[in-house]
């Protein structure tokens, strides 16, 4: 995968404030690739960056990421739903307009990068 595709992605996630989620497709849109495009960077280059707040439209995670995405939810104050299969997405997500604003900022470095 393009590196700078990735880095894209990556920096578009450390842009989510802290106690807000987004999903796959929001930073999709950001970005400018399809939702599982982005899923597939954070499956590979995720780790170092706040992975657990970005999630499925629905507020989900896979079984495996949620038992460790918990403990930095309830640091951050982000609330699970009732059955505690995610988080209540709509409740905590982040403003889409002044990320889009974060998110140019921190990658207008990137636009050289490319050509």
């Amino acid at each position: 995968m393009d590196e700078v595709l990735v880095e894209r992605v990556l920096r578009a996630v450390e842009q989510v404030p802290r106690g807000r989620v987004v999903c796959y497709g929001d930073l999709a849109a950001l970005v400018g690739i399809g939702p599982r495009q982005v899923g597939s960077v954070m499956r590979h280059w995720g780790g170092n960056v706040t992975w657990w707040r970005v999630t499925n439209v629905a507020g989900d995670l896979p079984a495996e990421l949620l038992a460790r995405a918990l403990p930095h939810w309830r640091e951050e104050g982000i609330a699970l739903k009732p059955a505690g299969s995610g988080c209540r997405f709509v409740e905590h997500r982040a403003d889409l307009g002044r990320l889009g604003e974060d998110y140019a900022r921190a990658a207008a470095d990137l636009d050289d990068a490319a050509g």
